[in-house]
């Protein structure tokens, strides 16, 4: 007689709040996204006022402003004949801190990585 196996899991390994937390950071995974939340950190902006600081096209600010919003990370205010976008919690500007120091110094342990083999081939 084989020892009993157990059954397949059929969902993923986390629970409620993990699957909340990679929502979260899967509406930040994209370059323009990022871009616009970083512009937002300094000041609200309108679609207008991040197409002409980002050179991006109207419909992908409006698009990627409408994956932002969804996920609750920024907040719509209309003003007259425009809406006025805001970040709904100033600390996805400390996130966005916090990456880039992780970031800055997943750099510096590469440029010491690159001193090192110049070194080694110098050596050799």
């Amino acid at each position: 007689m084989s020892p009993k196996r157990d059954a397949p899991r059929t969902e993923p390994v986390g629970g409620e709040l993990q699957r909340f937390k990679a929502q979260f950071f899967r509406a930040l995974a994209h370059p323009a996204r990022i871009r616009i939340l970083e512009t937002l950190v300094r000041r609200d902006r309108t679609v207008q006022e991040l197409q002409e600081q980002l050179a991006l096209d109207q419909p992908v600010v409006s698009q990627q402003l409408a994956v932002l919003r969804h996920q609750g990370i920024v907040s719509a205010q209309k003003e007259g004949s425009s809406v006025r976008y805001a970040l709904r919690d100033p600390l996805v500007g400390s996130l966005l801190d916090v990456a880039r120091q992780i970031f800055n110094n997943r750099l510096g342990d590469s440029q010491g990585l690159l001193r090192e083999l110049r070194r080694e081939s110098r050596r050799a």
